[in-house]
């Protein structure tokens, strides 16, 4: 099945641990870890002959990518490979995953495909995670592998990455989430990997800032200064020394702050705290932009901020462009770039490049910043012998930008030789096959592992590698150095003490995962993106989405439930759809329920009186009769859901469909909803109009004035329901 394809003999053997368990696969870029994809789906299909393998990666480029390889080297025919993107229409992908064998997709699209019932994961023997580090938090991962393991008659599992991260509860998450069972780790320095790598030299090149740069700082600083410090008397902050507070410390703080916030907390003390440490996030992201990449990445981000503070009601966007430190900083700044001042470390680039022109060099110049990124290549392409293209993410608003597409081509360009210095942003550090080169400069020191490691990986393949790193002294530059350096260290450690209790980690299937067994939910196909609809499968139910007339989840024939977060629901009061919601689930069901979830300070999400909502509560709970369900997350919302179908089904032993007919409706509750659909009535007025007038013939024949005499009925209400009653119908 292989052509043209020798492995290596670390690839061999952990191809032999990963086709007996769940598999995380840890190796630096450019020691092959799709090769061993590649082993293993050989392997599954030798033995699974008429099953799938499915190889996820999370951007349409790196997916095509993989594609392309597989073609190269598998026997196959081309018709049994299929790529599902965003690209490719849902019905499609339908019909490709029924025909063919190997499908190569991104995981939103497969999420999205597994949610809607399109496809079923039971006859795929292999599920590969490219970029595994992803799977954290809420990303499409995590979920796979979940519905993967619970659908598949012989499932295997195999992550690969170049580094998971660097603390412990991080790797920790990624194993969990992809089920693993055995942890694989190399570094170049392992003896089965040695024979097949190059050394890889890294220099360190320190500038200095310049006397006009350290007088912008001292600006920026004084106005951090006054903010810190209002800060600390607040006892928002202990110490005010700039030089002893993190971003990542500012960051927690700001988290600390919206959790009091959505908890209830108004004080205005905290409102304020919040208020200024957004604006001292500005200002240390500007001190930033200084120290580590120059006055036009400044000067850019400065405009970006100015233009905000027109369009936008952020007293802190409008406190930071007023302050006098702010223009102050500016005006220095413009100075600087118009007597061409830029960076030392653009000055000191140029010599790196100049020199290694002489020997024809290749290069991939890393830069953090897309600002920065238009600077540096204007700036090489002014050399002789240099033609430099950038190679960056997909455009953004007033912004340069690559499409995937262009992002294809232009690799395709570098590895044909067309350009020699490619200069490139975040994009071109994860997964893509960027060819190998002989020089990689990275414009600053990045403090994460994971991206270090990937920048490093573009050099020293086919042979003897060099990084260069270009650092700013006594900046930030050099507490990102330590950073990486620390982190990637701990991610070995960690791996290595992992990879001895990998199986002890690995969570069991509670019996909550099959409480859903057996139970049948509706939901309305637009809740799809909800993570609610997630929580559901993964409880095991049998869910089914249709396009619902009305209700958000359909639970029995007679209990349907109207899904609201706490901001949709204060929305939906102002905009006036919440009452017609509620008519048309009364009418149609004889138990509706509203579900309202979240824990925020609903008073404080929009400008709305609390009376208004705290009305609105009790017309629904008293006026129509509905109960209110609160619940605090996603996770609870579909547990609520689950218990109550569960409840209905067992209890009515029936089946039902989303579309249930009317209810039958009492003589009384028929005569309440025709008067609650005059205008401005509603349930609240319909009852006592009825016990005014006893009939709806009374009410219909009523006069304005005697409408009038009903409490809450006043000139206006009683005017539109005569014009209703008593103008002639045009039917046009």
């Amino acid at each position: 099945m292989l052509k043209d394809f020798v492995p290596r003999l670390y690839q061999e053997t952990i191809l032999g641990a990963a086709s007996e368990k769940n598999t995380l696969v840890v190796l630096p870029t450019g020691l092959g870890k799709t090769a061993i994809a590649l082993l293993l789906a050989c392997q599954r299909l030798a033995r699974f002959p008429n099953s799938k393998i499915v190889f996820l990666g999370p951007t349409k480029p790196l997916v095509e990518q993989h594609l392309h390889y597989f073609l190269q080297h598998l026997d196959l025919p081309e018709e049994k490979f299929a790529v599902f993107t965003g690209m490719v229409a849902p019905e499609q992908r339908e019909a490709l995953w029924k025909r063919t064998q190997l499908i190569f997709s991104t995981p939103q699209g497969m999420e999205n495909d597994m949610i809607s019932r399109r496809i079923s994961l039971e006859d795929v023997s292999l599920m590969i995670f490219d970029e595994a580090h992803r799977a954290v938090g809420n990303y499409a991962y995590a979920f796979i592998a979940k519905q993967y393991e619970q659908q598949a008659r012989f499932p295997r599992i195999l992550g690969i990455t170049a580094s998971p991260g660097a603390e412990l509860e991080t790797i920790k998450e990624v194993m969990q989430n992809l089920l693993v069972e055995h942890i694989e780790v190399r570094t170049h320095d392992d003896p089965d990997v040695k024979p097949y790598v190059q050394d890889i030299d890294v220099q360190w090149v320190t500038v200095e800032l310049p006397a006009e740069f350290l007088q912008i700082k001292k600006v920026l600083d004084e106005a951090l200064a006054e903010r810190l410090q209002r800060l600390k008397q607040w006892g928002a902050l202990k110490r005010t020394d700039l030089s002893m507070i993190r971003k990542k410390d500012l960051m927690m703080l700001q988290g600390q702050l919206q959790v009091q916030i959505a908890k209830g907390e108004r004080d205005f003390v905290v409102f304020t705290e919040l208020s200024v440490l957004a604006e001292v996030l500005k200002l240390e992201h500007g001190s930033d932009l200084l120290e580590t990449q120059g006055i036009t990445a400044l000067l850019r981000y400065f405009e970006r901020l100015k233009g905000q503070s027109v369009s936008t009601k952020t007293k802190a966007v409008k406190n930071v462009v007023s302050d006098p430190h702010f223009r102050s900083a500016w005006i220095l700044a413009s100075r600087l770039q118009e007597q061409g001042i830029e960076h030392p470390k653009l000055e000191r680039l140029r010599q790196i490049v100049e020199e290694e022109m002489k020997a024809g060099a290749k290069m991939i110049v890393f830069s953090q910043y897309r600002d920065s990124a238009v600077v540096i290549e204007r700036a090489l392409n002014a050399i002789a012998g240099v033609q430099a293209k950038l190679f960056v993410g997909q455009l953004k608003k007033m912004d340069t930008g690559l499409s995937q597409k262009e992002q294809l081509a232009r690799l395709q360009e570098f590895r044909d030789g067309a350009f020699n210095i490619l200069v490139a942003t975040a994009v071109g550090e994860e997964g893509l096959d960027i060819p190998s080169v002989e020089l990689v400069v990275f414009y600053e020191p990045v403090p994460s592992a994971i991206r270090s490691i990937q920048r490093r990986g573009r050099t020293g393949r086919l042979e003897k590698g060099r990084v260069i790193i270009l650092s700013a002294s006594k900046t930030r530059d050099e507490g990102h150095k330590w950073s990486a350096h620390h982190k990637e260290k701990k991610m070995y450690m960690h791996l290595r003490k992992l990879k001895e209790h990998a199986p002890l980690l690995r969570k069991e299937r509670s019996l909550q995962e099959f409480a859903g067994k057996d139970v049948l939910i509706f939901a309305d196909h637009r809740e799809k993106a909800s993570g609610v609809i997630k929580e559901l499968l993964s409880l095991g139910v049998d869910l089914k989405l249709e396009q619902l007339s009305c209700a958000d989840y359909v639970l029995s024939s007679r209990v349907a439930v109207e899904y609201k977060s706490r901001s949709d629901f204060v929305d939906s009061i102002v905009d006036g759809r919440l009452l017609q919601q509620l008519k048309e689930m009364k009418a149609q069901y004889q138990i509706p329920v509203v579900m309202i979830e979240g824990e925020e300070d609903w008073y404080s999400l929009r400008n709305v009186h609390p009376n208004a909502i705290r009305g609105m509560i009790a017309t629904i709970a008293v006026s129509y009769q509905i109960p209110l369900v609160y619940t605090s997350n996603q996770k609870e919302s579909a547990a609520f859901l689950l218990a109550i179908a569960k409840r209905e089904q067992e209890e009515r032993k029936e089946t039902f469909t989303p579309h249930a007919e009317k209810k039958v409706m009492s003589l009384k509750e028929q005569q309440e909803y025709l008067i609650s659909a005059l205008p401005g009535i509603g349930m609240s007025l319909a009852k006592p109009l009825l016990r005014q007038f006893k009939t709806v013939k009374g009410i219909i024949n009523a006069s304005a004035e005697e409408l009038e005499q009903v409490e809450k009925i006043g000139e206006k209400k009683a005017a539109a329901i005569r014009d209703v009653v008593e103008r002639e119908y045009e039917d046009t």
